[in-house]
């Protein structure tokens, strides 16, 4: 191959563009040291997306001392780690948020029909406030044939408050006790059958 050729004309032009930017990196920043510095290294906390140059030796030495809270109390510290699990955004306690709470009668679970209304939500009163408007009561739950059944066993109505429904359970279980009955086998038959209804209604939500 002729020197004077094209094709070695730019094969020197190539290799002196490597040359350039091999010197294009700047000198390392640790005292002393004259070699380039290849390897960024950040400068600290507050001051986010700046960077040292250093040599590979020198950078290596500076990671193993680099500490990011360097200057900062123990609290903050710990106050940094709990907001970096949300990544520094604002959070609130589940079921509420900055601008709208919840009403304590919403918040609440209650068993019977007042648990069975409470499953639906209206946390700004709107059903509530037509309710008694028109005069209206809550409507009930409607009745399964084994809970309609376990009422009837008990002899009470659909309309039963759990308080009703316990008045009623406890005069039974001391009609019906084994221990009151006399052996009557009937009787222990109705005691059976008292149970069995009370604590489907309770399993129900009743009371």
């Amino acid at each position: 191959m002729k020197m004077s050729s094209k094709f070695a004309d730019g094969i020197r032009v190539r290799s002196a563009s490597k040359k350039q930017e091999k010197t294009s990196d700047p000198e390392c920043q640790w005292d002393g040291c004259d070699k380039p510095g290849t390897h960024k290294a950040p400068v600290g906390r507050m001051k986010e997306g700046e960077y040292f140059h250093f040599c590979v030796n020198h950078v290596r030495q500076y990671n193993k001392s680099y500490n990011y809270f360097s200057g900062l109390a123990d609290n903050d510290v710990a106050k940094f780690q709990k907001e970096a699990l949300t990544g520094h955004r604002p959070t609130w306690t589940v079921g509420t948020n900055g601008k709208v709470g919840v009403s304590p009668d919403m918040a609440q679970s209650r068993s019977g029909h007042a648990g069975y209304y409470n499953k639906m939500r209206d946390p700004h009163e709107v059903l509530r406030q037509a309710n008694a408007r028109r005069g209206t009561q809550p409507r009930q739950k409607r009745l399964k044939p084994l809970e309609a059944k376990a009422l009837e066993s008990l002899g009470l109505g659909a309309k039963a408050t759990g308080d009703e429904i316990k008045a009623r359970y406890k005069e039974l279980v001391k009609l019906h006790h084994p221990d009151a009955n006399g052996g009557d086998r009937g009787s222990e038959d109705r005691f059976r059958d008292v149970v069995q209804s009370y604590r489907l209604l309770k399993q129900a939500g009743f009371c």
